[in-house]
């Protein structure tokens, strides 16, 4: 795709500095930028590289003054960086309007869909599957019998969603992703030997949720497991049966949430963070890296550690983690010292 730089000044309501004709077809960093690729300039530390930059259109701010001579067109907007970003938001959806239904591929007799349907070469969609306007499923993913997706649905090669799963609008389930995996259910006989427990629920998503390559988000045993509008899940995360996540939750890669954990709004998590189950954390808490949370956390807490304490009780703990050598050996110096006082 090849845009001008009067094009992108029209999308952006930007104004032109240079030749309005000058196309591209790429984006690059500014200091990788070359001939037919767009860049922009928003952080004042990078400003020495748009004298030399090869890029042929840069964005700018529209108070942005050259000191030197450029060879960049410039394009210049209220907002660089946020120009851009949507501009680049622009790009993925022109890039990705794909429709229409690719074979081999695999649609029930009984599914129902919306505009705009695209279904790339071998996907698969179950029975009375439900499905909204401009749904797109790219090729090896799987949609199991009972699904809803609602409008503006992408599900990426190799995403499986298993059966009774619904699904809200404008979710994005990237490659990798099983959601709807049975439930970690399993309890003992007299024998010991561990039974299956059936997991007869299912997986809600709401509006707006975005599930990471690798992740997988089981289903209840009985009800659902639920995350609310707004969720980002990272990659190669773990979703265990019947967890709630609030609205606007954010978790990082690697984190693993056991079953039953309810987690409130707004919360940051990040990686390889460690939650046992059954247990309640508030709204907007902030979990720091490779921390472990064994108990119910109030609204607004910082926590860092494993297990897990207060963010300032960690540092200050730390600090003192550090020294503990030398702390040992003046306590052994102290003592020696003591002892020898008591004996003259």
């Amino acid at each position: 795709m090849i845009f001008t730089a009067g094009q992108i000044a029209g999308l952006l309501e930007g104004e032109v500095d240079g030749n309005p004709e000058i196309a591209v077809h790429k984006v690059a960093k500014i200091e990788e930028g070359e001939t037919g690729s767009l860049t922009f300039l928003a952080n004042p530390k990078y400003t020495p590289y748009i004298y030399t930059t090869r890029a042929s259109i840069t964005i700018v701010n529209k108070d942005f003054v050259p000191e030197q001579d450029l060879v960049t067109t410039l394009i210049k907007v209220d907002d660089a960086y946020e120009s851009f970003s949507k501009l680049l938001e622009y790009y993925d959806k022109v890039k990705s309007a794909k429709v229409g239904v690719e074979h081999p591929s695999y649609l029930s007799e009984s599914a129902t869909h919306g505009d705009n349907l695209y279904m790339g070469a071998f996907s698969y969609v179950g029975e009375n599957v439900v499905m909204g306007n401009g749904v797109k499923i790219y090729p090896n993913a799987y949609v199991g019998e009972n699904v809803k997706l609602g409008d503006n649905v992408t599900l990426f090669s190799g995403a499986k969603v298993y059966s009774d799963t619904i699904v809200g609008n404008n979710c994005v389930i990237h490659s990798g992703a099983i959601v709807g995996s049975d439930g970690f259910g399993f309890a003992p006989d007299k024998n010991g030997i561990f039974n299956k427990i059936p997991q007869t629920g299912n997986v809600i998503l709401e509006d707006d949720v975005d599930v990471g390559a690798g992740t997988t988000i089981d289903r209840a045993t009985l009800g659902s497991t639920i995350l609310r509008k707004g969720v980002k899940l990272d990659n190669q995360i773990q979703i265990a049966h019947n967890v709630e996540i609030g609205e606007h939750t954010v978790i990082a890669a690697q984190t693993g949430i056991a079953g039953s954990a309810k987690i409130g709004k707004r919360c940051l998590i990040g990686g390889q963070v460690g939650i046992v189950g059954h247990i309640v954390i508030g709204d907007d808490v902030r979990i720091q890296a490779q921390s472990g949370i064994g108990r119910n956390i109030k609204n607004g807490e910082i926590l860092q550690g494993s297990p897990a304490l207060a963010y300032g009780d960690y540092n200050k703990s730390y600090v003192h983690f550090k020294n503990l050598p030398k702390i040992v050996n003046r306590i052994n110096e102290l003592d020696k010292k003591y002892t020898l006082d008591n004996n003259e």
